[in-house]
């Protein structure tokens, strides 16, 4: 399985298939590579890139839970794409890692080919990140996988019309079967990180959003989501006007990127880079 090792000694997992426009896919704050299973199909033609960062999935867990922040994480996206021997990438990111998108448009823009959002912007609803924190960090009740598949349909009623399958395949990707019951994918220790910068005063994210001026640019909204408000797409887009948006109906944090709205947006960002 391929890892690389970063400047402070840990490997990270990732992934990388295909040829073509390369396209970086930053999941959210707990998740993996698996996230972007379901749109890689719909990426065919392009070089598809995932990454597990550091305390998730099969890359190595951090000893000082101080370094799980979006500056050290997007330390280790740089670092991927120079073991990988990549100039220019694209970035699909989800959530947490649409922010990281954002921050390396500020940061090391010359890298970027473009950045597309999926249902994160530079404003946080803190109804999204209350309900995170009730499960971060911690084993579910769920002894099996297909008691946390309905588990997730019963606590994610802001998805409609999502298939019982589906929700079996979010529990196995998110949760490791053991003798003592599931466990979840990630360093628990992530809980204290997140804790740690929710203390701290918000920073201003439009900045990092301006950034990305001139980089072609999509977002995705899920329109139940608690977290990414239309408001606040509504305001990014009256920044950039070229944005390319899609809002897709019966899904909240976040949309799977295989529904068609979310797969026409894609496509359309990608051709504005080709």
């Amino acid at each position: 399985m391929p890892h690389f090792t970063t400047s402070d000694g840990l490997n990270i997992y990732y992934e990388d298939q295909g040829d073509g426009l390369p396209i970086l896919c930053l999941p959210g704050l707990t998740r993996t590579t698996a996230d972007f299973d379901y749109v890689t199909p719909h990426l065919a033609g392009n070089r598809v890139i995932k990454i597990d960062y550091r305390g998730r999935g099969q890359s190595d867990f951090d000893e000082n839970w101080q370094n799980y922040n979006l500056q050290v994480e997007g330390r280790d996206v740089l670092e991927l794409l120079g073991h990988l021997g990549i100039a220019k990438t694209a970035i699909l990111g989800t959530s947490r890692g649409g922010m990281i998108g954002m921050g390396l448009a500020a940061a090391a823009k010359d890298r970027l080919l473009g950045v597309a959002l999926n249902d994160i912007g530079p404003e946080i609803d803190p109804r999204g990140i209350a309900f995170i924190m009730v499960y971060l960090g911690r084993n579910p009740a769920s002894k099996t996988h297909e008691e946390a598949a309905a588990a997730l349909k019963h606590v994610f009623q802001d998805f409609d019309d999502v298939p019982d399958e589906r929700w079996l395949r979010e529990a196995q990707k998110n949760y490791t079967q053991t003798d003592e019951g599931l466990q979840i994918t990630y360093d628990p220790k992530l809980r204290e990180a997140t804790e740690a910068m929710a203390s701290q005063p918000a920073m201003d994210l439009w900045p990092f959003f301006d950034a990305m001026n001139g980089l072609p640019v999509a977002c995705i909204r899920g329109a139940n989501s608690q977290l990414f408000t239309q408001d606040t797409l509504d305001k990014m887009k009256d920044r950039r006007p070229d944005m390319v948006t899609a809002v897709v109906p019966g899904r909240g944090h976040v949309p799977f990127l295989d529904e068609p709205e979310a797969v026409k947006a894609l496509h359309t960002w990608v051709e504005q880079m080709k």
